[in-house]
């Protein structure tokens, strides 16, 4: 009796390595058969976006698998997950991610705290405001309005310390919330960098409701982030990054995700973040 216990301790003991072992496998990010984890947006029509029927779209998204395909890494192991503005540099340093493409700006902050390959897009921070507001054609004009933008955002910081420092600011969640504020006059205008804001204003069920003011407020250099001193795979990604420009793909993805929202691009920016 005593026997079949121990025996039966051994083998429980034994699956329970083999599955901590398959476990530790999946989420290392690494080839052999195992899957990458890249952290992007669920909420940014034309950058990254997930739809209703589970699929990703997005600029960011075709960059992201892009990457992963130069990394060695087939479709089927790719595994997206959300990056939150606020939640990106903590994803990367708990290695929940092995990377995140999020309409993520280089900058000197954020470099303290992880590191970038790239940059593979230049954006530039705008307004969105009512198709039939035209009190707002300068960032100056938000002095005296409500403003929304999205916690942990460069660009509501921009604007509060540089451009309107009389602007109502308000910080919530996610930019679907801004928009759904805006729609409701709850707020003013929704400041972003243009990229998302064109792709929010080129869905179907926003057309008509929502206009760019077309203001250049900043240069926001788009950056893939990943976890501090891991040279290696900047350089890896960078490679990726140079042979999707040179290859046409990077070009092809700005018109198929962009185009439709006449977002008129920066030419493809030349890779800075190098070891």
């Amino acid at each position: 009796m005593k026997l079949r216990k121990v025996s039966t301790a051994v083998v429980a003991v034994a699956s329970l390595s083999l599955a901590v072992s398959a476990c530790g496998g999946e989420s290392s990010g690494g080839k052999d058969g195992d899957k990458i984890v890249i952290g992007i947006k669920y909420d940014q029509p034309g950058m990254g976006l997930k739809t209703q029927d589970g699929k990703f779209t997005g600029f960011d998204v075709d960059v992201a698998r892009y990457v992963a395909k130069e990394l060695g890494y087939t479709e089927d192991k790719i595994e997206f997950k959300q990056a939150p503005t606020a939640e990106r540099e903590n994803l990367i340093s708990n290695g929940d991610v092995k990377f995140v493409a999020g309409t993520y700006t280089i900058n000197d902050k954020r470099k303290a705290k992880v590191d970038f390959a790239g940059p593979y897009f230049m954006a530039h921070q705008d307004l969105l405001v009512r198709a039939d507001d035209n009190s707002i054609t300068k960032a100056e004009d938000l002095n005296s309005k409500k403003l929304c933008s999205v916690t942990g955002s460069t660009s509501a910081q921009n604007v509060k310390e540089k451009l309107a420092p009389k602007a109502n600011l308000q910080t919530l969640g996610g930019y679907s919330e801004c928009l759904n504020g805006l729609e409701n006059k709850a707020v003013d205008a929704l400041t972003t960098d243009g990229t998302i804001l064109a792709g929010y204003a080129a869905q179907k069920e926003n057309q008509g409701k929502f206009k760019l003011v077309g203001l250049k407020l900043s240069d926001e250099p788009y950056g893939i982030g990943l976890k501090k001193g891991d040279k290696d795979l900047q350089g890896k990604i960078n490679a990726a990054l140079e042979k999707m420009q040179k290859d046409g793909s990077w070009k092809k993805a700005v018109e198929t995700n962009l185009g439709p929202a006449n977002y008129k691009a920066d030419p493809a920016p030349a890779i800075t973040e190098k070891g």
